[in-house]
């Protein structure tokens, strides 16, 4: 059975870190469904510098679903919106309770986890300009973290999209799944570590 992603989008979502993860997630073998929030079920959401995707379904026809990744981009009005989404928050209290994998980028992680207290004393990063919104204790200067014991990888933004989407491959499918998906895309040498642990 193929794993599956929830890549959740609200208005002002950060298109980059957004695609990139979904194209990277298909390239691996991953189902990958994109989830709309806006409450009344629209599926066109337009993103931080205006590009607009087109959702799958609203998250409300999802909600129910299990997946094996639920997936929050950042945008600081895009992450707002996750914030502010009481259905967004059950689904990913009900994730965490599961033990499965919770991913956050850019804002995300200061703006959605750390305002819920949804991963208390677990590691993370985001966006390096919010982390006083995130406990110093927790904070983690780095491109991703990943706190096995929380089940949940962090990232800081539009550049290091793609070693989030690699990790969460790495995590959920292998080091040498993640190798095979980061030699299509011609990464520098040395920008990631799986082709050397496959």
């Amino acid at each position: 059975m193929s794993v599956s992603a929830l890549v959740c989008l609200a208005t002002g979502s950060e298109e980059t870190e957004a695609v990139t993860v979904m194209d990277l997630l298909a390239r691996a073998g991953f189902r990958v469904t994109s989830a709309s929030i806006d409450p009344v079920g629209t599926l066109e959401v337009r993103c931080s510098r205006g590009v607009r995707l087109l959702a799958d379904l609203p998250l409300s026809a999802l909600a129910d679903r299990p997946f094996d990744v639920i997936v929050l981009p950042g945008g600081i009005k895009g992450a707002e919106g996750l914030r502010d989404s009481p259905l967004l928050i059950s689904c990913v209290r009900r994730q965490q309770q599961q033990g499965k994998l919770t991913a956050a980028i850019c804002a995300a992680p200061a703006v959605v986890l750390a305002h819920h207290d949804l991963f208390p004393g677990a590691a993370m990063t985001g966006f390096p300009a919010l982390k006083d919104r995130i406990p110093a204790g927790v904070w983690r200067n780095e491109r991703v973290v990943y706190d096995a014991a929380a089940n949940l990888v962090t990232s800081q933004g539009p550049a290091t999209a793609m070693d989030f989407a690699l990790k969460i491959i790495a995590i959920l499918a292998g080091n040498e799944q993640a190798a095979e998906v980061a030699a299509q895309l011609v990464l520098p040498e040395g920008i990631d570590d799986y082709r050397r642990q496959a």
